[in-house]
């Protein structure tokens, strides 16, 4: 277990719902998180207040942080190769461009292996499998914008969505986990799917459907008269919709099933467990839901012996809003691992 030598004192993870702030400090390579905060991403003033109301501000008048953002346009596709055509300097655009569909001039992308986060070799050009990750160019411009507004200095800006799949591969290595985890990040219009095992992401793959699709059902549902009412207590967390959750989800488990049945037919391996971590609290029962109608149960992490195996120890009195699950993609940008002696998926050398 290897940790950077630069100590920080804040962590921030800037969800589409949900941002959540870790402050903490770092001696003899143990991160003690002495305070965690929860706001809605929505809520700048809110987030603004808490960064200034902290201690241990830098030289420059702002808080140093590490952060990890999740754009809606974000992507993360693992992909089949053709070898034979990696010297040619326009192919990987090509692939973002045909593949993807996206403007290659309007992105940053960087290649990984899928295993373990490092940077795709292409000289050696041996392994057809590439984990290709990227935002639109403009977004970490504007997120750069967002946190120094907010009082916030980004010292390190990370995919949260990588961050996660290197922490919760090294969680599945940590439990010596056989079976694969489905991994959902649940959006307002896409949902990001992948398939893990201990050994790296077997399987990605954006699905067009989100929140937004399950709002004009609950209307319906619920005779409301119009879908902000419906999205206004969909969120509210004061109506219990686990009753509904099977009609809410139709259209994406549909999707899933479709994934996972074509995932578990080549590689005769079941989906072991199922977990939900973008999603804000009061819509935690949709986990549940997805995992009971796909016949697995959801994931309940181990947090605390997990981190005590990252350095990472929570200080007395400091308490984690429930479900524990929501902050794995946090602590993972937190920790700085290399297990069996490789880096993290998230590309960076800890």
């Amino acid at each position: 277990m290897f940790f950077a030598t630069r100590s920080h004192s804040f962590c921030v993870e800037i969800g589409e719902h949900s941002t959540l702030l870790a402050r903490f400090t770092q001696a003899g390579g143990v991160s003690v998180i002495e305070e965690l905060k929860e706001l809605p991403t929505v809520d700048s003033g809110a987030i603004s207040e808490w960064i200034k109301g902290t201690a241990g501000k830098g030289s420059t008048g702002y808080a140093h942080a590490i952060c990890g953002i999740y754009p809606a346009k974000r992507v993360i596709r693992r992909q089949t190769i053709d070898l034979k055509r990696l010297k040619d300097p326009v192919y990987f655009n090509e692939i973002y461009a045909q593949q993807f569909r996206l403007d290659p001039e309007k992105y940053t992308m960087r290649a990984l292996n899928p295993a373990d986060g490092l940077d795709y070799d292409t000289g050696k050009g041996a392994q057809k499998e590439v984990l290709f990750a990227g935002l639109p160019s403009d977004d970490i411009i504007a997120a750069q914008e967002r946190l120094l507004a907010q009082g916030i200095y980004p010292e390190r800006l990370e995919l949260g969505t990588l961050a996660l799949l290197g922490g919760m591969t090294n969680y599945l290595q940590f439990k010596q986990a056989s079976a694969p985890l489905l991994l959902l990040e649940i959006g307002e219009e896409l949902t990001q799917s992948f398939i893990l095992r201990a050994d790296g992401v077997d399987i990605s793959r954006p699905i067009p459907s989100g929140i937004a699709a399950m709002i004009p059902v609950v209307q319906k549902e619920l005779g409301l008269k119009d879908e902000e009412s419906a999205r206004k207590l969909f969120f509210s967390n004061t109506f219990d919709f686990t009753n509904m959750g099977g009609t809410l989800i139709k259209k994406l488990l549909k999707e899933l099933q479709s994934s996972i049945g074509f995932y578990e037919v080549q590689t005769g391996q079941s989906i072991g467990g199922v977990s939900c971590t973008q999603l804000p609290g009061s819509l935690s029962w949709l986990g549940s839901a997805l995992a009971g109608a796909l016949g697995v149960v959801p994931l309940k992490i181990d947090l605390r012996p997990w981190l005590d195996s990252l350095n990472i120890k929570l200080a007395d009195g400091v308490l984690i809003n429930s479900p524990d699950e929501r902050w794995a993609g946090l602590f993972s940008l937190i920790a700085t691992y290399q297990p069996n002696g490789v880096q993290s998926i998230t590309g960076e050398k800890k």
